[in-house]
């Protein structure tokens, strides 16, 4: 697990350290019985009358990544973002980003720092019904005093980058459920904020409309490049949009890592039992399934010859399609240089330990 400062701090944008949330009039008490008596969630709840919706939780967001957090209904991941724009204030720990202590804020200057800051897009997707789409995306900069003029050619804009430009004069009664969350997301990024905050953004909407979502919100990132909090339950979503993803289980993480990193190396049984429904095919890649070239040659004795190469970065499929077309051991390269070898033992074994997970 990435702990606060494990990073460089010109990279890290977003930094929670020890972060917890417990409701309940007792929560102070009850605080200090979890971390003195290590109660569990269960016995907090008979002794405090007090629920644990995070617990003692840390870790770092760099900036342009995508950080996933999920988990099941009751796991803590929309109370835990939730904190990150003080929509719910910790019980304990602190939360930094861009540098500033966002617990530590006063009212007045916590709301400048939501309106400069951080953009957050909602579920439901909240547009107000009284205003028409371009002026539903220009809101945030109307908060902030921008000029009509120049909040609505911005606002006009985003409008394009989210491909609404037309639909601007419209009311968001007449938009499908996905245009609404393009609105949604228009507006959180019209600001321009550092941080975006995701709550199940694509939860409500139908499958086909949500993976179209999906792509989109994977091509506009990687053009705007914003340092996202994404929150879901649904691991094929967290694996397609994410750089790491956080699992959370009863309020607290269990385990952070890369896709690739969760499925080849689970940290226990429950993450384990998340992730045996994952293909491994397109997750997992060759540099994870290869064995050294030292290791290769001090078991044969010398490197292979005449074999198919690829990049670290090619595909359990690739490699299983390379296996078919070819018998001999494939090289593992990294800029020019051989640093690998993986022979169809070691495809066979990875595909069989993903077929014995799930």
């Amino acid at each position: 697990m990435s702990e606060p400062g494990s990073q460089s701090s010109e990279e890290i944008v977003l930094s929670v350290s020890n972060v917890w949330k417990i409701f309940g009039d007792r929560a102070d008490q009850a605080l200090q019985a979890v971390q003195q008596k290590g109660l569990s969630k269960a016995q907090v709840l008979e002794e405090y009358n007090a629920v644990v919706g995070v617990a003692d939780v840390s870790f770092d967001v760099l900036k342009g990544e995508i950080f996933c957090v999920m988990g099941l209904s009751g796991s803590g991941k929309s109370t835990l973002v939730r904190h990150f724009n003080r929509l719910l204030e910790p019980t304990a720990g602190s939360i930094l980003i861009d540098g500033t202590d966002v617990t530590a804020l006063e009212a007045a200057d916590l709301r400048e720092f939501r309106n400069l800051k951080i953009g957050m897009v909602f579920q439901n997707f909240a547009l107000l019904p009284h205003r028409s789409v371009l002026d539903n995306v220009a809101m945030p900069l109307e908060i902030r005093n921008v000029n009509k003029n120049e909040r609505m050619r911005l606002a006009a804009s985003m409008l394009k980058t989210v491909e609404l430009d037309a639909w601007g004069n419209k009311f968001a009664h007449e938009l499908s459920g996905g245009m609404q969350q393009r609105v949604g997301l228009a507006r959180a990024l019209a600001a321009d904020p550092e941080v975006l905050l995701m709550d199940e953004p694509f939860s409500a909407l139908d499958p086909l409309i949500r993976r179209q979502l999906q792509d989109e919100f994977i091509k506009l990132s990687a053009v705007m490049k914003k340092t996202t909090i994404f929150i879901t339950h649904d691991l094929d979503e967290a694996v397609r949009v994410g750089d790491r993803i956080a699992i959370m289980r009863d309020g607290r993480i269990v385990q952070i890592g890369t896709a690739e990193d969760i499925v080849m190396h689970p940290a226990d049984d429950y993450v384990a039992d998340f992730v045996a429904g994952i293909s491994r095919l397109k997750i997992v890649r060759a540099h994870a399934v290869m064995r050294p070239m030292e290791q290769y040659i001090a078991e044969v004795g010398q490197p292979p010859k005449s074999a198919p190469r690829v990049n670290e970065a090619e595909s359990l499929s690739r490699l299983i399609q390379l296996a078919i077309d070819d018998e001999a051991p494939i090289v593992v390269e990294d800029n020019g240089s051989e640093i690998g070898v993986i022979t169809r033992p070691d495809i066979l074994q990875t595909v069989i330990e993903g077929a014995e997970t799930s």
